[in-house]
C-alpha cells in the first residue's frame, strides 16, 4: 500500500495514532508513535530515534563502552508492507520500521537490514529462505505472593486446554486479523505454559510476524487481567520456552523445495545437509544471536528437550537441529529444518540473518554434517561426542559472545558496526545480571520479553 492509502485506511479506521516499532540490540520491542494527522508525512520523513538506542541495554542503561549516546540522530522509516490495525488497541495501528540515516541510506546497526541483506545474499545464490518461529510462553496471574502460573495442567492437557480457552481464542482471533496464520495450538510441559503456532512465511515476512506475534501475545493477555511471558525461563522450577527456529530453502521462484530429496532415506537433499553442517558449525557463535540472554542458557540444558549439544537428528528433540517428519499432504513443501536452540530474547531479524549466514556458509563450502544423531546426544560418552564432532554448547551468554568474537562468517555478515555494537550491548547486560542474584535475572526477563 502506498503511504496515501495507509493515511485513508488509518483515518477511515477511526485510528489517532499508528506505532513504528523496531527490536534493538538488546531483543527489546521500542517504537514511537505517529498521530493520523501527520502520518502521511512521518511515514515520508521518518520519526528520529537517537543512535544511542542501540547501545541501550535490555535494562535501560548505555553498554558502558557503547559507540553511541546523546549525540547523533536516525529516522525510523516504516515498511507501508507491514501495516495492520491493532485489534487490541482499536484506535492504534503498527508497522515495522527501518532505520535510515540523515542521508537516506540504511544505517549499519539496523537489525533489519541485515536480514535483508542476508535474504538478498541468498537470491544471488538463487535461493528462497521461508521461516517461521514456533513460540512457547507461560499465562500467568499475580497473587499476593508473586506471580504464578494460571494453571498447574500437564503437558497437552485438555485441563490446559480449558483452563485458558478464552484468552487463546481471542488470542488467536488478534493474530489472524493481523494476517498471521494460526496453525496448532496445545497446553506445554510447564504449568500455564502453552504453544501456538503460526504458519511460515518469507524470512522478511518471517521476522516481523515475530515481533507482531510477541506484542499481541503479551497484549491480549493483559486483557485478561494476565500477564504473558515469552522469556526462556521464566520459573526457574518449571520447563523453558523456545521460539524455535524452523526454516527451509526453496528455488528463486519459489517452485521447489531444495530441502527436500525424496530418492534420499532420510528426504533430504545434499544441499540440506549442507545446510545443517553451516549450523552446526557456526553454532557456538550463533547462540550469541539465537539465544542471547543470561536467562536463555538456563533452558538450554542436557536432557530437556531444549537441545544442548552441537548435534542434529531425524526427529529428534534432544538435537539441535532436528529434522521434522513431513506432512502426508505434501512431503516436500513440508521438509524443513528446525533449530531448536532459539527463544524469543532473541531479536528475530538478528537471529535469522544469522542462521541464513551459517547456511549459506555450509552450502558454498559443502560441509558435511556426519550421519544423523538419533539418540539423546547427552547420553553418548565424552568419547563417542567427540568422534562424531558433537561439542557441548557454551555454559554462558558471554562464553557464547566470545565464540561470535571468533566467528569470521558471522561478524562479517553482520557488518563490523552492528556485531560490535550487538556484543556490547549482550555483554555489558550479561554483567549487570552477574551482579545480581536469581531472583533479579528471573523478574527481568518474566516482564521484558
Amino acid at each position: 500500500m502506498t503511504p496515501y492509502e495507509i493515511v485513508a485506511i488509518a483515518r477511515d479506521s477511526g485510528l489517532q495514532l499508528v506505532r513504528f516499532l523496531y527490536c534493538d540490540n538488546g531483543g527489546l520491542i521500542r517504537g514511537k508513535s505517529a498521530h493520523v494527522g501527520a502520518l502521511g508525512r512521518r511515514m515520508m520523513s521518518g520519526i528520529g530515534l537517537v543512535k544511542g538506542m542501540q547501545s541501550f541495554t535490555g535494562l535501560d542503561m548505555l553498554a558502558p563502552d557503547g559507540t553511541y549516546g546523546p549525540v547523533g540522530e536516525i529516522r525510523l522509516i516504516p515498511d507501508p508492507d507491514t501495516f495492520v490495525k491493532l485489534p487490541y488497541a482499536p484506535r492504534s495501528g503498527q508497522m515495522i520500521a527501518n532505520m535510515v540515516e540523515l542521508d537516506h541510506t540504511p544505517w549499519a546497526l539496523d537489525p533489519r537490514w541485515f536480514l535483508q541483506r542476508m535474504i538478498a545474499k541468498a537470491l544471488d545464490a538463487g535461493l528462497v529462505f521461508d521461516a517461521a518461529f514456533e513460540n512457547e510462553f507461560y499465562l500467568a496471574q499475580r497473587t499476593e505472593t508473586g506471580y504464578v502460573p494460571v494453571d498447574q495442567s500437564n503437558c497437552f492437557s485438555a485441563i490446559g486446554m480449558e483452563s485458558t480457552e478464552e484468552v487463546i481464542q481471542d488470542l488467536i482471533d488478534a493474530l489472524t486479523r493481523q494476517d498471521l496464520v494460526v496453525e496448532l495450538s496445545h497446553p506445554e510441559l510447564g504449568h500455564g505454559q502453552q504453544e501456538l503456532s503460526i504458519r511460515h512465511a518469507l524470512a522478511l515476512t518471517a521476522a516481523d510476524q515475530q515481533i507482531t506475534y510477541r506484542q499481541t501475545v503479551r497484549a491480549v493477555a493483559a486483557k485478561h487481567g494476565l500477564v504473558a511471558s515469552l522469556a526462556p525461563k521464566p520459573f526457574a522450577d518449571q520447563a523453558g520456552s523456545g521460539a524455535h527456529l524452523h526454516w527451509s530453502i526453496w528455488d528463486r521462484e519459489h517452485q521447489r523445495n531444495a530441502l527436500a530429496d525424496p530418492n534420499d532415506a532420510n528426504g533430504l537433499s545434499p544441499l540440506a545437509r549442507w545446510a545443517v553442517a553451516g549450523v552446526l558449525s557456526h553454532l557456538p557463535a550463533l547462540l550469541a544471536l539465537t539465544t542471547p540472554s543470561v536467562n536463555s542458557f538456563r533452558r538450554l540444558q542436557p536432557h530437556y528437550w531444549a537441545s544442548a549439544y552441537t548435534a542434529w537428528g531425524i526427529e529428534n528433540r534432544e538435537a539441535a537441529v532436528r529434522v521434522p517428519s513431513r506432512y502426508w499432504d505434501d512431503t516436500e513443501g513440508s521438509t524443513n529444518l528446525e533449530l531448536k536452540a532459539s527463544d524469543a530474547t532473541a531479536n528475530p531479524y538478528i537471529a535469522l540473518g544469522g542462521v541464513i549466514a551459517a547456511a549459506l556458509d555450509g552450502i558454498e563450502k559443502r560441509l558435511d554434517p556426519g550421519e544423523p544423531v538419533n539418540v539423546d546426544p547427552g547420553n553418548l560418552t565424552d568419547a563417542e561426542r567427540a568422534a562424531r564432532g558433537i561439542k557441548r554448547f557454551p555454559a554462558t551468554v558471554l562464553e557464547a559472545l566470545d565464540e561470535l568474537g571468533k566467528d569470521e562468517v558471522l561478524t562479517a555478515a553482520m557488518g563490523e558496526p552492528l556485531a560490535l555494537e550487538y556484543a556490547r550491548v549482550r555483554r555489558a547486560e550479561a554483567v549487570v545480571y552477574g551482579e545480581h542474584d536469581e531472583a533479579f535475572e528471573l523478574a527481568n526477563h518474566f516482564f521484558k520479553y
